[in-house]
């Protein structure tokens, strides 16, 4: 079959479809491409790969070297097959129109064979930086503007929009110290009386046994003043009270609640302890069921 066994080197059969050839073409074009290999003779076996793909893949071509077997003469069948064009480039693969082979090299190697020179990589955009933003509640149920201090020392107005939770992030563009974006992490500040779980608030309540027992009206805060609140007659610790809508505003305002906490006075005399023991007698009830 002449000086070449195009089958052996593509490592097909001699009844090996179109598709079976490209496949290991592919496969061989990829294993010894000079830009990739490290095989010592890998531009050799390229350019033999590339040489038995030409001649196979090509029905008419292939015909005639199944024909001819021994007769066959590769250098001349193969350099006059290519007769009109510009030959062969560095990677070894026709300039011609119909070389057949840019559209497989552009699909494994994304065009190498139109240029060796590496592409320029676009510069990352900068990283974003982020920090904390500490902030009273009645800031955030009102909704503020704050000069904030950048990193770069600049200051800049920041509107604080209302009802926005903890760990929510505020983005300013182009702010950070490196030109990137700069988010500002919010966090709540301690509050004295108040604590908050998402767009809710609760309110500890304090009361006296009788004022739980017998139910009265007392003055509770709110983040928007105080109110009156009734105390229904036996109340008791751990008691929630909803105050709908007193919570920090969004698509859907939180509410809040008031947690009742019953505290018995101290026993500063004997005065105050005859008026437990009077108690006790009276009674005779424990808040325990054994």
């Amino acid at each position: 079959m002449g000086s070449k066994d195009y089958y052996k080197i593509l490592n097909v059969s001699k009844t090996a479809k179109k598709d079976e050839i490209k496949k290991s073409y592919r496969r061989l074009a990829r294993k010894y491409h000079p830009d990739v290999s490290k095989e010592k003779d890998a531009e050799t076996r390229f350019k033999e790969v590339n040489e038995a793909y030409d001649i196979l893949s090509d029905k008419k071509k292939r015909a005639q070297y199944d024909q001819e077997g021994s007769a066959w003469n590769n250098q001349q069948n193969y350099q006059s097959s290519y007769a009109g064009t510009s030959g062969f480039g560095r990677d070894g693969f026709s300039q011609g129109q119909n070389s057949g082979f840019g559209d497989i090299f552009e699909s494994m190697f994304g065009g190498a064979q139109q240029s060796h020179r590496p592409r320029k990589r676009k510069p990352s955009p900068p990283s974003a930086q982020t920090t904390a933003l500490y902030l009273d509640l009645e800031e955030v149920y009102e909704g503020v503007k704050k000069t904030i201090r950048l990193p770069s020392g600049a200051n800049v107005d920041v509107k604080i929009p209302k009802g926005i939770e903890e760990d929510k992030k505020i983005r300013l563009r182009g702010k950070a110290s490196n030109g990137g974006d700069l988010y500002l992490k919010i966090k709540l500040n301690k509050h004295p009386v108040f604590t908050v779980e998402g767009k809710d608030i609760y309110l500890n309540l304090l009361l006296s046994p009788w004022e739980a027992a017998l139910g009265e009206s007392v003055k509770v805060k709110t983040l928007s003043g105080s109110i009156k609140l009734r105390i229904p007659a036996g109340a008791y610790t751990g008691q929630k009270m909803r105050l709908r809508g007193k919570g920090l505003s969004g698509v859907v305002t939180g509410d809040q609640y008031v947690v009742i906490n019953i505290m018995t006075p101290p026993v500063n005399n004997d005065a105050d302890k005859m008026m437990y023991e009077k108690m006790k007698s009276h009674f005779k009830w424990s808040p325990r069921k054994d």
